[in-house]
């Protein structure tokens, strides 16, 4: 069954404490649009730039307030292979269901040293793994045949991969269905392109714009689910000026500007990340406006 996972932000302050109760403000929306699970401190909630002992406030307050409803997400990545085993020990103690894994480093990895970092996070936490392939921030791009490696470890169960442009989005998801086993779950972000990858057989959309929302992110799911391509094209192209945004100020700003335009919470991308200018924040505010579908 074709899925969603939505993304929220991590609201924190300039100290890089997190705003639980504009957390919890933010989940209730995506657990009554039965989002089909929840990703928490991926790239969109700004998992580098915060602290292990805040990472884990994060997911407790989520698991607190999911009491179980829907599937928790985390994001366990960390530049040093013992760091992430123990966010991912972190996050499976404080009750997620899974763990979202990236090849984080400063130095340049090699396939073999990044098949080791997810085998010994696997191995030493216990956590369901999903593989994070996002060379847009780690500039390491998993292949095929690592993805299939991967596969065969203990473990590792989904790979949650940037979604290529809608004419190779075919042949991508095809080498892939060829290097895993049955059931392995191939899922797709970037929002622009994953309708489509939805569409070609994709498992799971990676979402940003459902973090914020969820109601609009599941219609589109709903109509794949149901065979209904062209509705579910006509709203993702409905979307359009949105995801123009997304590549012109990238979608973390947007988010962001987006939360607090709709008064939500006040929120603030984490140094050295800077909000919106002024001239920006007013293309996003008009945006919002010609969007109504995203008020609904």
């Amino acid at each position: 069954m074709t899925t969603l996972s939505a993304f929220p932000i991590t609201p924190s302050d300039a100290k890089g404490q997190v705003d639980v109760t504009a957390l919890r403000a933010l989940l209730r929306p995506l657990v009554a649009a039965e989002v089909h699970s929840i990703g928490l401190l991926g790239s969109t909630g700004t998992y580098p730039f915060l602290s292990r002992e805040e990472r884990l406030r994060a997911v407790e307050a989520a698991v607190d307030e999911l009491a179980g409803r829907v599937p928790l997400l985390v994001g366990v990545g960390a530049l040093r292979t013992d760091e992430a085993v123990r966010n991912a020990r972190d996050a499976k103690a404080a009750g997620a269901d899974l763990g979202l894994l990236a090849a984080m480093s400063y130095t340049p990895l090699t396939e073999d040293e990044v098949f080791e970092h997810f085998a010994t996070v696997a191995r030493e936490s216990g956590l369901p793994l999903c593989i994070y392939d996002n060379p847009g921030t780690t500039h390491f791009r998993f292949s095929p045949a690592l993805v299939g490696r991967l596969s065969q470890v203990s473990g590792v169960i989904s790979v949650k991969s940037p979604a290529p442009e809608p004419l190779a989005v075919a042949e991508h998801l095809r080498s892939l269905r060829d290097a895993v086993p049955e059931g392995f779950s191939l899922g797709y972000s970037g929002d622009w392109n994953s309708v489509e990858a939805l569409i070609a057989g994709g498992d799971t959309w990676y979402s940003v714009v459902a973090g914020l929302f969820p109601k609009i992110g599941m219609d589109i799911v709903r109509a794949v689910q149901a065979g209904e391509i062209a509705e579910a094209r006509r709203l993702n192209a409905s979307l359009e000026p949105l995801w123009e945004l997304f590549k012109e100020f990238s979608s973390l700003r947007v988010i962001y500007a987006l939360v607090d335009l709709l008064d939500i919470c006040r929120a603030v991308p984490p140094r050295p990340i800077l909000p919106l200018n002024e001239m920006a924040r007013s293309k996003v505010a008009d945006t919002l406006e010609t969007l109504d579908l995203l008020r609904t």
